[in-house]
């Protein structure tokens, strides 16, 4: 009689570069015969892949670690830990002293073989942790043979990995390592796979998406790899999201605007407007040269979706700063916006400035900030109302408390997972037909609605804008044959 499969369950923390990571671990487990788990309870080995972008971010990481812990030691079946991704990588030997209920502790470098170690450690009689943090700074590797956590309709790919900015806020560069591109075909191969698999929207991500390429052949590339994905039969939809500002070129604006299958939104992380906080937070931009990109791409990009981020409570950030950001907010009306307060990272240079914003006032400042956005964003959708559009169908919202089921959908000006939704309510039956005959003299108006083509998770539609509910649209499906 064989063994039973051991079976791995995998706790997926941070951002979608994460994601695809985790992807990746899952992916080399089922290379090994491992199983899936569809929760802790069920697995005989729990993977967290942690971040450790931010202080919340490591504290959710942390509390993923010990609760699986606590599984591990009053679970009547033998169970083991393993900790990877970001919080391994940049606090492993801290870890391993204070966490030892922790099986193994996995950097960033060693996903090659990561199947093998959680097969290795299952199998060993003896307990041995196994601690393997490697240079995170290793080649990237083309991602195929994923074991995917999105739905099927749509993945994320993965361009590059580090970051070679300076950004005085961040601490990925110090455990993600220094920049380095993907090679084309590796994206290519990958791009292919998933459309095999049914990915009709690829999304397309990195720390800095416009560096592309830049240390490969010395030119940014980006227009190239647009070009390469456009080309796979399969990929309907092309998303760009980590845009840096600084680096974006003519021949990239150019590339989102011509290439049908490039949808027109941009994720473009701006932290904020005032040239003394831009200084201050290590950014290459300016406030002139921020509101003239803005400008071209509004410009050259028509029905353009714009998503940014912002950070408050910066240190030095006075009231005169964050009124300065608040106008800006308030007169570019972004579709789409994210506000962080500061976080103080350790190892960071912004960390040791004198100048610490109190929290109190940086939760004040993203709430100020917040109803600005709000109300640009109430207003956008109040002027989508009547808008044709095509979307993307992502799964059914059951009926509740008296309210019909719904489809949740986007369009091409809604990311997966941060942006609105677009709710379409599943239509109704048609009117009766009438039962007593009208006099010969009228003439009968057919009572039946017209006929609709039934929503289907993972396919596209066609809708109309009926109104909104806060962030969120309602839509109602265009009667078949109608196009947008």
């Amino acid at each position: 009689m064989e063994p039973a499969p051991i079976r791995v369950n995998l706790i997926s923390l941070g951002c979608p570069k994460n994601l695809v990571d985790s992807e990746m671990i899952l992916g080399s487990a089922g290379a090994e015969g491992l199983e899936v788990a569809a929760s802790p309870e069920d697995a005989d080995v729990i993977v967290i892949n942690t971040c450790s972008f931010i202080e919340s971010a490591k504290a959710e990481s942390i509390q993923a670690i010990l609760e699986a812990c606590e599984l591990k030691s009053s679970s009547e079946t033998p169970k083991k830990v393993v900790v990877t991704g970001c919080l391994a990588q940049r606090y492993g030997a801290e870890l391993r002293k204070e966490v030892p209920e922790v099986d193994a502790i996995i950097g960033l470098g060693e996903y090659d073989d990561i199947g093998s170690a959680l097969r290795s450690l299952t199998e060993s009689r003896r307990h041995k942790q196994i601690f393997r943090l490697g240079d995170p700074d290793k080649a990237c590797n083309a991602e195929v043979g994923r074991f995917r956590l999105t739905p099927s309709h749509y993945a994320y790919v993965k361009i590059s990995e580090g970051c070679d900015n300076p950004c005085t806020f961040c601490s990925i560069p110090s455990f993600r390592g220094g920049f380095r591109s993907k090679p084309l075909r590796l994206i290519e191969e990958e791009v292919r796979e998933l459309a095999q698999s049914g990915t009709k929207e690829v999304v397309v991500i990195s720390q800095d998406t416009t560096s592309y390429g830049i240390d490969l052949t010395g030119k940014f590339e980006l227009p190239r790899l647009l070009e390469t994905i456009a080309a796979v039969d399969g990929i309907r939809w092309i998303r760009v999201l980590y845009v840096y500002p600084s680096f974006v070129t003519d021949e990239m604006i150019s590339a989102i605007a011509e290439i049908d299958k490039v949808v027109k939104y941009i994720d473009i992380p701006l932290q904020h407007i005032s040239d003394k906080m831009l200084r201050r937070m290590g950014r290459r931009s300016n406030e002139s040269k921020t509101r003239a990109l803005l400008d071209k791409l509004r410009e050259r990009i028509p029905g353009l979706y714009l998503r940014t981020t912002f950070i408050v409570g910066f240190p030095g950030e006075d009231d005169a700063e964050f009124d300065t950001l608040k106008r800006f907010v308030r007169d570019s009306k972004f579709e789409r916006l994210g506000v962080f307060t500061y976080s103080q990272e350790e190892g960071t240079p912004a960390a040791t400035f004198s100048d610490q914003v109190p929290e109190d006032v940086r939760k004040a400042r993203l709430e100020e900030i917040m109803l600005v956005q709000q109300a640009n964003a109430f207003a956008h959708n109040r002027s989508r109302r009547g808008e044709k559009a095509q979307v993307i169908v992502e799964g059914l919202e059951p009926a509740k408390q008296g309210k019909r089921a719904a489809w949740r959908c986007r369009s091409t000006g809604e990311a997966p997972e941060i942006d609105p939704i677009i709710y379409v309510e599943q239509p109704g039956e048609a009117a009766p037909e009438r039962e007593t005959a009208l006099p010969k003299s009228f003439r009968e108006l057919s009572a039946k609605a017209a006929p609709r083509r039934p929503l289907v998770q993972g396919t596209f539609a066609h809708v109309r804008i009926t109104g909104s509910k806060d962030y969120d649209l309602l839509a109602e499906p265009l009667p078949a044959g109608r196009r947008v």
